[in-house]
């Protein structure tokens, strides 16, 4: 995990606020929804464009519909708060998973986006929802989702 960043105003953030859950990086042209949650550009644009058939687009965190395709604008305050935060907190490298790309035979992870989605490791019976170890990670890490049940 990277190590805390405390501005002169003395206010402590953590770096792992500033990561997109779909790409698990910190943000890149953050793009906030309406539901108020915060994505890479590229990454909320790829997963709308899988869902461009059924009509309405989906927040991939709270599932909050959406109808007709919302227009992103840049969350420039947010941008550069990112771009602070990696010019001066020296990140230490994550650990890596066993992520694999699902198999015709596999369960894929629900959370992935894009073409290539990973083989879920676990699912949530309280998410009702699959992961992959990536995905799964905050399962782990927050107190009220580690009373999920896993299996």
């Amino acid at each position: 995990m990277a190590e805390k960043w405390q501005p002169q105003c003395g206010v402590e953030l953590e770096p792992n606020q500033f990561y997109c859950s779909v790409c698990l990086d910190l943000l890149k042209d953050p793009v906030t929804i309406q539901c108020g949650h915060t994505y890479c550009r590229s990454c909320i644009e790829g997963c709308w464009d899988q869902e461009k058939e059924k009509g309405t687009y989906s927040c991939p965190q709270c599932r909050e519909a959406f109808s007709p395709r919302p227009v992103l604008g840049r969350n420039n305050m947010l941008a550069e708060v990112v771009e602070k935060l990696k010019r001066t907190v020296t990140q230490q490298a994550r650990p890596a998973s066993p992520l694999a790309p699902a198999g015709p035979t596999d369960i894929a992870c629900d959370f992935c986006c894009g073409t290539r989605r990973n083989k879920a490791s676990m699912s949530c019976l309280t998410c009702l929802a699959s992961y992959c170890p990536a995905h799964l990670e905050p399962h782990h890490s927050f107190p009220v989702l580690k009373l999920h049940q896993l299996v």
